[in-house]
């Protein structure tokens, strides 16, 4: 398997920083936002972005790119930034984030926003459309792919393990999804809240292949991403192990910071250490 070259990393740390400052300034702007599960998917988001996905921004509707569904759609700002930054459209629009007349919804909006690929934001539901994705990649033979990003808390829906069933019983081998496992939810930690745990023994059972992986280490991120490559005949289960709010140590693992927005002066503050870190 391939590995990141230095200078790989070192611009994957650059731009994972431009992106979480993107993140702080766009919620801080709209005074509205999930702020701590957007910056534990950062790192994920700006490497799929920025060095695995086959997508050309260009032509954010060729038919032969890799597909990308944020399953846990309240983590829209991070997804924003990513596509600003890749050039899907002009940075300034991440200053109208969840304004009216405005295309960058508080969740992600495949009609209006150039570069989102499924519409998102009722949980359990995209893990779903990403297992239809991949079905249709396989039934037309083609090879693009289908990333799926869910949160830890979202495995509490139901819906989840219809679509975890479905993904195994259709050998959907070109579908990767990833838990983003920072341990936290809108309530309180998953374990007190509705524990998920196994999730590893879970969906090997369901009939997945599965991986872990440090969500903020690049190179384990690509070395799982290129094991789920090479696997055939099932789907692959990243499990991610995160840190909400990573990048600023004030909210890092600090639940409070699931949907709140910082102030003004917050906001500075956070952006310097993101830049210091």
């Amino acid at each position: 398997m391939s590995h990141l070259s230095n200078e790989e990393i070192a611009f994957l740390r650059e731009k994972a920083k431009e992106v979480r400052i993107d993140i702080l300034k766009m919620i801080t702007k709209a005074n509205s936002g999930h702020t701590g599960g957007s910056l534990s998917s950062a790192d994920l988001l700006t490497l799929l972005y920025f060095r695995e996905m086959n997508i050309d921004p260009e032509n954010p509707h060729w038919a032969e790119r890799d597909r990308l569904v944020l399953s846990k759609g309240h983590g829209a700002p991070a997804l924003y930034a990513c596509l600003a930054e890749k050039g899907y459209f002009p940075k300034g629009e991440l200053d109208w984030l969840r304004q009216a007349g405005h295309m960058l919804q508080g969740h992600p909006d495949m009609k209006h926003t150039p570069g989102v690929d499924m519409t998102t934001g009722s949980l359990g539901q995209g893990i779903s459309a990403a297992c239809g994705m991949a079905l249709a990649s396989q039934i037309d033979h083609k090879d693009w792919r289908v990333y799926a990003v869910l949160g830890d808390g979202e495995l509490e829906e139901g819906q989840v393990w219809e679509a975890a069933m479905y993904a195994a019983h259709y050998k959907l081998d070109h579908l990767t999804a990833f838990v983003d496992n920072n341990g936290l939810q809108i309530d309180g930690p998953i374990t007190e809240v509705m524990s998920s745990l196994p999730i590893d023994e879970k969906f090997k059972a369901f009939g997945w292949h599965v991986i872990h992986a440090d969500g903020h280490d690049f190179n384990a991120l690509h070395a799982a991403i290129e094991e789920a490559k090479a696997t055939s005949g099932k789907p692959t289960m990243v499990v991610m192990k995160t840190v909400k709010g990573k990048g600023v140590p004030e909210i890092e693992n600090k639940v409070g910071w699931h949907g709140k927005a910082p102030t003004a002066e917050e906001c500075e503050r956070f952006i310097k250490a993101v830049e210091e870190e």
